[in-house]
């Protein structure tokens, strides 16, 4: 399986109709996953957290936003099997981690799948992030790599610039641009070591990213793929109208 990472909007995003269309477009063109392992910008603890795995509840992780959004469902299958084999490759790793079978699925998972997988027929499992240290995030991705191939979709799910702070732009800053841009030319060319050093060499890294959660899930998907080869390819790219400092640059690595 491919390894992707998917900027995953906020609930709005399922009223762009072409952004839906892309996303829907998008998943047709990859192998039909046994299952999908999300790794959320919205969802961090330490020790690493996985989350349910049967009548698996949705997470409504936003506010001021119209009540027709605090009622989407989104019925996945659960994904024990799939949970089993996480707690296996994070044992091997030396990874310390907790069960929390009450925490559903957010919306940097349900949102994008939601288009991506409409029919909600595939067992989809999130896992936490183990916090925003580049270099845990990749120790993480690295565990999970084997998952690609046992037919799991591993789903790094953020965006690639995130500042709240830029909500009012009427146009595209210009730091927003140049940072999606190192982002693109250091993911072509697989540079792991200047994905995890992104604060230092990455241009406005502090303005595309105060916080830098949203990045993270980049950072441990490509290190699921590393070891896998293939392409990178960016099959949505362009900054969305809604939030025009919000790059919809996707990820597929594989």
């Amino acid at each position: 399986m491919p390894v992707v990472f998917i900027a995953h909007g906020a609930p709005p995003l399922l009223d762009d109709e072409p952004w839906k269309a892309e996303l829907a477009a998008w998943s047709k063109t990859m192998p039909r996953p046994k299952s999908i392992l999300s790794l959320s910008a919205h969802w961090e603890a330490r020790p690493l957290a996985i989350g349910a795995t049967t009548a698996i509840p949705l997470v409504y992780d936003f506010y001021g936003f119209p009540e027709r959004y605090y009622k989407l469902q989104y019925p996945s299958p659960g994904a024990p099997e799939l949970a089993a084999r996480v707690r296996d490759l994070l044992r091997a790793s030396g990874t310390s981690y907790v069960d929390d079978p009450e925490r559903g699925l957010d919306h940097g998972t349900y949102v994008p799948l939601m288009s991506m997988y409409p029919d909600a027929d595939i067992p989809v499992l999130q896992v936490s992030l183990p916090g925003l240290d580049p270099k845990e995030l990749y120790a993480f991705g690295c565990a999970l790599a084997p998952l690609r191939d046992e037919g799991v979709l591993i789903a790094g799910s953020g965006f690639l610039t995130h500042n709240m702070r830029s909500l009012g732009e009427p146009t595209t800053p210009g730091w927003a641009r140049e940072f999606d841009d190192w982002s693109a030319e250091v993911l072509s060319r697989r540079d792991v070591d200047a994905l995890v050093d992104f604060k230092a060499r990455s241009p406005s890294a502090r303005l595309a990213h105060p916080r830098e959660e949203h990045f993270a899930p980049v950072i441990a998907a490509a290190a699921a793929a590393n070891e896998g080869g293939g392409d990178v390819t960016f099959p949505i790219s362009g900054f969305w109208k809604m939030a025009p400092a919000f790059t919809r640059r996707t990820v597929q690595f594989g």
